[in-house]
């Protein structure tokens, strides 16, 4: 079946806008897509970016052996316009996956990567859908004048699909009667979060509870009801949030003024806004469900990644206990640094005895698995130069220790001096791994003169997608 201009034209640009917009909201993303606009026709796919490799036994068992995916799929005909609920999510490892049926598009199923650091998979599946609705609606109005803009629109979706997701949680907990209006509310959370007071950005918690549910709290002090301040005064609101500053107290608003002051266990289906300066994370009845920072919602917990490193410790001739121990101690060290934004290098060390290293050497090593002493080895890391850790032991056996080596190809010059140095230093002693922490956030695991922490490179997108072939084409490979 040859595929009209119309149908290349909806099927880019919904696509470009939904992966344009996951990239913003999650980091570097890939997208894919198995469809078929009719019944009976056979299933396509488009995946640009190989997203889907690896995954092809399970596609071929799920839609082509088993037909699995068919069962118990209402007649698009008689579908008013989706119903995702009875599309089976395929269950792919590492990704997040959302479909539906409609009169539009017989059949779609959308996917995208599910990153590491992901707070929820809640939002970006509320964005999957809007896309699903979008690519549905376009194919079925045959307005080819509208398709400009459908790009752009899903680019900018971020705060909608945290808003629908917020919603629908909440009308699954509490039911669709409620008075808190989530737009408001996010809206109030940006304003606030981008308002300094006196050269400081906002710190504190700052809780939206249910109204009928707000005599539940214990309070510390309320507002009169007609001095209460309104909460779209963002500058009012960043002035109160200073009287919970660190603190376990938190401000109390019912979605339009702030209430009072209050500690202790929020009702069902509360929200909370945590700020934490130039970055804040929100919560749903305790879980999170995004961060924001710049003025813009994302998915990221903002914790570092160490994954990589988890997997590069697997390799050495460590047991269990000791892996975990180690591997903790690593991670405690930098979410340290991280929250108190300094850089550091740590250099985990395999060998026995230890590779001489020039540095600050100590009369006796920490006990990373004493907590006071890893405190201080985490304190040490602010001097300049990188902290020795014996891998074996779990042990701190020095700190500003030089890392040197020569030039070679690998090194990358967009870096800083502290990293190149791991990558020159690693090269020189391929055994060791060297863990780089930048004073803004970023992580890098560094192992035989490369950085192993750094995303895979994928193939670029075209700049107009082609005719997606059919799943049992594409399951079959290159000719």
């Amino acid at each position: 079946m040859g595929l009209d201009r119309h149908h290349m034209l909806s099927l880019h640009n919904v696509f470009e806008g939904l992966r344009l917009g996951l990239c913003d909201f999650s980091g570097p993303s890939r997208v894919a897509l198995i469809y078929a606009q009719k019944p009976g026709e056979p299933l396509r796919v488009v995946d640009p970016q190989n997203l889907l490799e690896g995954h092809e036994p399970r596609l071929r068992e799920y839609y082509l052996d088993s037909g699995e995916w068919a069962e118990g799929l209402p007649d698009p005909q008689h579908v008013t316009y989706f119903d995702q609920a009875k599309s089976k999510r395929v269950g792919l490892a590492g990704l997040i996956s959302l479909g539906g049926r409609s009169p539009g598009v017989s059949y779609q199923m959308w996917f995208t990567d599910r990153h590491v650091d992901l707070c929820s998979p809640g939002p970006s599946r509320r964005w999957l859908e809007l896309a699903l609705l979008q690519f549905s609606h376009n194919l079925a109005a045959q307005d080819i004048l509208a398709l400009d803009s459908v790009a752009h629109m899903l680019q900018e979706m971020a705060p909608h699909a945290v808003h629908d997701f917020i919603v629908d949680e909440r009308s699954q907990s509490i039911g669709p009667d409620t008075r808190l209006r989530v737009y408001n509310i996010l809206g109030a959370i940006m304003q606030i979060s981008k308002t300094p007071e006196e050269g400081a950005w906002a710190r504190g918690l700052l809780a939206f509870v249910e109204p009928a549910r707000l005599s539940r709290l214990h309070y510390l002090m309320r507002f009169p009801k007609a001095e209460r301040p309104r909460l779209d005064n963002g500058k009012h609101v960043r002035k109160m949030l200073q009287t919970v500053e660190r603190s376990r107290r938190m401000l109390v608003s019912d979605g339009e003024h702030i209430i009072g002051i209050a500690t202790g266990e929020l009702p069902a289906a509360s929200l909370c806004a945590l700020f934490n300066g130039r970055h804040g994370l929100l919560f749903l009845d305790g879980k999170l469900v995004c961060s924001f920072s710049d003025g813009a919602f994302q998915s990221t917990n903002r914790k570092p990644n160490l994954v990589i490193l988890e997997e590069a410790l697997l390799e050495w001739p460590l047991d269990a206990d000791q892996r975990d121990a180690l591997f903790g101690s690593v991670s405690r060290i930098v979410a340290c640094a991280g929250e108190q934004k300094y850089g550091c290098a740590l250099i985990v060390d395999p060998y026995t005895p230890l590779l001489p290293l020039s540095g600050h050497t100590l009369e006796a090593p920490l006990n990373l698995e004493n907590d006071e002493q890893l405190a201080l080895a985490a304190a040490l890391a602010k001097v300049d130069g990188a902290l020795h850790l014996s891998a074996v032991k779990n042990q701190l056996c020095g700190f500003a220790c030089l890392m040197d080596g020569p030039s070679f190809p690998g090194e990358d010059r967009s870096r800083g001096a502290r990293y190149n140095s791991a990558l020159r230093f690693t090269h020189s002693h391929p055994e060791l791994i060297v863990v780089v922490v930048s004073s803004d956030r970023p992580v890098s695991v560094m192992q035989k003169g490369a950085d192993i922490s750094r995303p895979p490179v994928w193939p670029a997108v075209p700049s107009m997608l082609r005719p997606p072939p059919t799943l049992e084409h594409w399951l079959s490979g290159p000719a």
